[in-house]
């Protein structure tokens, strides 16, 4: 395949593209190895244009008369994604939600490897959650400096977030994935995803009431 260096890509292309593989996942363990991209539009729910158009921001992919090589263009977009490496994380916060994220073994299958878990919580610290030690928060900048950590994730309160960033950030880590249910402020340097899960279940709640907006 020829995949090209892209300039400036959409951000609502680039959220496109995970779900994508994770169809052509399913594919794969359904043992179906070509798809058209009609078939593979009435599977995800876009257009066929518009899947050719977000594939083409990376090159050409599918072959007219033969579709999309399935294990290829899955392999593909991992490539694009960058999920063909692995990653070090480190989890802040090990309550319900971060030991949920800990056990998530398909977190594990794709290449993010939690290295290490910190807490304030004494009743949690030295716990062994999935075969690591939650140790304490203290301790989570020398860890920073000992170790190169690609990402941490921040599942505390809303008062302890802002301050887990900010050690976050000057530890050097490169990317931070944010469940608190805050906003929170990050070097230019650093990409920041926030998943507040609250406004997922409001906008829920909305369409519910509304479902003709939906």
């Amino acid at each position: 395949m020829n995949q090209k260096l892209p300039n400036k890509i959409s951000n609502a292309v680039i959220r496109r593209l995970p779900k994508y593989r994770r169809y052509l996942e399913d594919l794969l363990n359904k043992k179906i190895y070509r798809i058209s991209s009609k078939d593979l539009s009435e599977l995800i729910g876009f257009t066929a244009s518009q899947i050719r158009q977000d594939l083409n921001n990376f090159g050409g992919f599918g072959q007219q008369g033969y579709g999309y090589n399935v294990k290829e263009l899955y392999e593909e977009i991992g490539k694009i994604l960058g999920i063909d490496k692995a990653y070090i994380v480190v989890i802040v916060g090990t309550g319900n939600l971060g030991q949920a994220i800990a056990n998530y073994t398909h977190f594990y299958r794709t290449g993010f490897i939690v290295n290490a878990m910190f807490d304030v919580n004494p009743k949690l610290i030295g716990l062994r959650i999935n075969g690591v030690e939650v140790m304490d928060s203290e301790y989570l900048q020398d860890y920073l400096k000992e170790n190169s950590i690609d990402i941490g994730i921040i599942c505390t309160n809303k008062e302890s977030a802002q301050e887990v960033a900010t050690k976050l950030c000057e530890g050097g880590v490169k990317g931070i994935w944010n469940f608190a249910p805050v906003d929170i402020d990050v070097d230019e340097d650093i990409i920041l995803e926030n998943v507040h899960l609250s406004d997922s279940l409001h906008t829920l709640a909305y369409f519910i009431n509304h479902p003709q907006d939906y």
